[in-house]
């Protein structure tokens, strides 16, 4: 009898067994993947000087407009979950990339505003940026990408 090969994520993972289920192979898979990923998004930014938490909150205070947003509005709209959101925007506001003001009618709101200087890293990283992620998955046919976007959808909408 015919040995199974083994997947590309067993030998990544350097396991000998089989997986238990195609279910648990798919879900460390896609684990595996984030993680290489995250990992090289982190290591684009770095020549850039912010993470990929500093780059998310910049284009979400971007798409807020001049009414800004508080902290849990942001961290709701994180593409990853950011355990001290506080902490994130202490460091940004000492960078000059955003700023913060207490709201007038509830001085328990503080709204959170992208600066000129937040605006122009993000201008200056646009087509970098662009250019690097679409590179992440360059050979990849768009019918392939497009049933990677479906079947995550189905997964997220179970999960919610």
């Amino acid at each position: 009898m015919a040995r199974a090969k083994k997947s590309s994520l067993a030998t990544a993972l350097k396991q000998n067994r089989p997986f238990v289920s195609l279910e648990q192979e798919v879900y460390l898979s896609i684990l595996r993947t984030a993680s290489e990923l995250s990992y090289a998004v982190d290591q684009f930014f770095r020549q850039f000087d912010i993470t990929q938490s500093q780059y998310n909150v910049l284009r979400i205070l971007r798409g807020a407009g001049a009414e800004g947003l508080c902290r849990n509005e942001i961290s709701e709209r994180m593409v990853t979950a950011t355990p001290d959101m506080s902490r994130l925007l202490d460091r940004m506001e000492k960078t000059g990339w955003v700023t913060r003001k207490r709201a007038e009618d509830d001085r328990r709101q503080v709204f959170t505003h992208i600066t000129k200087s937040g605006m122009e890293l993000l201008a200056r990283l646009e087509k970098p940026t662009s250019d690097f992620v679409t590179s992440l998955f360059a050979g990849t046919a768009i019918s392939d990408l497009k049933t990677v976007l479906k079947v995550n959808d189905q997964i997220r909408a179970k999960l919610s």
